[in-house]
């Protein structure tokens, strides 16, 4: 049985916030401990959001584990949420994201909120967010049709590697793209690039989306 609407956008809630808590902390942990050595300070973050993205999906998967607004566009398209559910959805990954930024400020003593003034603009930001989102929807969609029990660790080994494939360390993310402009953690980007990120994510989310439509039609008709 379905769990009810008000617990899945609960589970939406909470595992965004941690999500976030978990990329903005590591970020600032990595900082803190690295010695200036961005590299390293760079593969602990990866690893840390990697590993925590796959235990936050086996740990609220039964009940929502999407945290990101471009997968949620996906599961809609594609017949799996019903359109009514995806503003609700949104603003509870937006919220949560938003709340975990929070805990990050306050464990790390931080402004509890503050505009971002770091700078992430350029066509090869914009490209590489497109291409990380694009891929990290390709990971799920292929993902759950094939191995579905693989893609928490599929989608975590993803997302740990987008740190280091892309210019713009893949955000791939709008909900937490608009958390980042409210910190000034290692993780923030000024409002007006983040903005761009935001639709450089929605367009690489459509586009696999569309893409794997098309490549698991015989399948879907074969389901049915």
């Amino acid at each position: 049985m379905k769990p009810s609407l008000v617990r899945r956008l609960v589970s939406e809630f909470v595992g965004t916030a941690l999500l976030t808590a978990v990329v903005f902390g590591s970020g600032a942990m990595g900082e803190k401990l690295s010695g200036g050595n961005a590299a390293l300070a760079l593969f602990v973050n990866s690893v840390a959001t990697g590993a925590g993205l796959a235990g936050l999906i086996l740990a609220f998967g039964s009940l929502s584990a999407h945290f990101n607004p471009a997968v949620t566009i996906a599961e809609v398209w594609n017949g799996a949420l019903p359109r009514s559910e995806l503003a609700g959805t949104f603003a509870a990954q937006v919220l949560g994201a938003i709340a975990g930024a929070v805990l990050t400020h306050v464990m790390f003593s931080h402004a509890v909120l503050t505009v971002s003034a770091t700078e992430r603009s350029g066509v090869a930001l914009f490209v590489s967010e497109f291409i990380a989102t694009f891929g990290l929807l390709a990971v799920v969609l292929g993902g759950s049709r094939t191995r579905p029990e693989s893609v928490p660790f599929a989608v975590g080994g993803y997302i740990t590697a987008v740190y280091w494939f892309t210019a713009s360390t893949g955000f791939a993310n709008p909900a937490m793209t608009v958390a980042r402009m409210l910190t000034d953690t290692p993780a923030g980007v000024r409002p007006v690039d983040g903005a761009a990120f935001i639709v450089a994510q929605l367009l690489g989310g459509l586009a696999a989306t569309a893409l794997f439509r098309v490549l698991l039609r015989s399948d879907t008709v074969q389901r049915s």
